[in-house]
């Protein structure tokens, strides 16, 4: 697994190379900006609210939703796991943002991390072109949930940097 804090080994997406490693790159790439985000902060900086309208919106919330989508598109859907979550989402549409609320940050990076690592194994078994039918024979290719997670990680991790600045003033990448 990249080390995704350490700017010196931190992953960069290539500007060459196969669509696999270009889309596996950019994915990486996203995923170690969340973790970034997140390193250093007490448990209470990662659950401030600075979204009067929005107290889900939290960088403990963000990490918490992100780790349940990697688990959702790669175990479930790719993977053809059991959702773990499906029972909670009937209670509260909201779950995986009220779970993280009570876990400390360091584990909620932890299990983000163990998801991607999880992510990347299921991804390299896979053709960019296999079609998986999920749900309700809904079906994707991995391609597509590989491009919707780079779009997904990537709308997030500018989500946080926001609530990282407003949180400590801590900018850039």
């Amino acid at each position: 697994m990249p080390d995704m804090v350490n700017p010196e080994t931190r992953p960069e997406p290539p500007m060459t190379g196969s669509e696999r490693d270009q889309l596996n790159g950019f994915l990486d790439f996203l995923r170690s900006a969340i973790v970034l985000k997140a390193d250093g902060l007490t448990d209470e900086q990662a659950r401030a609210v600075h979204v009067p309208t929005s107290g889900h919106t939290t960088i403990a919330g963000l990490v918490g939703h992100l780790t349940y989508v990697e688990s959702y598109w790669f175990s479930v859907v790719l993977g053809g796991q059991e959702d773990p979550w499906r029972e909670r989402f009937k209670e509260d549409p909201d779950a995986e943002f009220t779970a993280a609320a009570s876990v400390p940050i360091a584990e909620l990076v932890a299990a983000y991390e163990a998801e991607c690592q999880t992510g990347r194994e299921i991804v390299a078994k896979l053709d960019l072109d296999q079609v998986i039918t999920f749900g309700r024979s809904r079906e994707v290719s991995v391609r597509w949930v590989l491009m919707h997670m780079i779009e997904e990680t990537g709308r997030h991790a500018g989500h946080l940097d926001l609530l990282r600045e407003l949180t400590d003033g801590r900018t850039g990448e």
